[in-house]
């Protein structure tokens, strides 16, 4: 760089003073930077939680709305309540009985009640297993024919009672 600074300065003494203008101006090597606006992710992030709060307000406000209006309703239909509660519960009086045509109960149509007797047997699905047991317990068929079954038993309450 010495060189071409000392050989611009003969040359500044030789030719004249125009051409010293012309060798000591460098001409410009790179554009003047313009600085780029940057867009950052927080930037980005911070412009969408600003909408999304803003969003969320809304809805809490629509929300509270929505529940003053039907706290109202509610207040309102308790209060008609009341009212026509009041209108009905208002205590009036008996109209009198006519006397002059006296009440004559009439007879029934329906058939009367026929009674019947209790069953006082028992059903075989509820008498107790050891009874059961016992009488499939015994041995030979002789011993089994000598025992009489549930409908013969009931035959014969009914023979004592004088039914059939």
């Amino acid at each position: 760089m010495r060189k071409i600074h000392f050989n611009a300065l003969e040359n500044i003494y030789k030719w004249g003073s125009s051409l010293v203008f012309q060798c000591l101006i460098k001409p410009p090597v790179k554009k003047n930077t313009i600085p780029i606006d940057l867009k950052l992710h927080n930037d980005i992030r911070a412009v969408e939680r600003a909408r999304f709060a803003h969003q969320v307000a809304e809805k809490r406000r629509l929300i509270k709305q929505y529940k003053m209006e039907r706290e109202r309703q509610q207040k309102l239909e308790e209060q008609e309540e009341i009212k026509r509660l009041r209108k009905e519960l208002i205590p009036k009086a008996q109209l009198m009985p006519y006397f002059d045509r006296p009440f004559v109960p009439r007879r029934s149509e329906k058939q009367p009640t026929v009674p019947r007797e209790p069953k006082f047997c028992i059903p075989r699905h509820k008498t107790i297993r050891c009874c059961r047991m016992s009488c499939n317990d015994m041995s030979g068929p002789s011993q089994l024919q000598h025992l009489p079954s549930s409908i013969e038993k009931t035959e014969a309450l009914y023979k004592n009672r004088g039914l059939q």
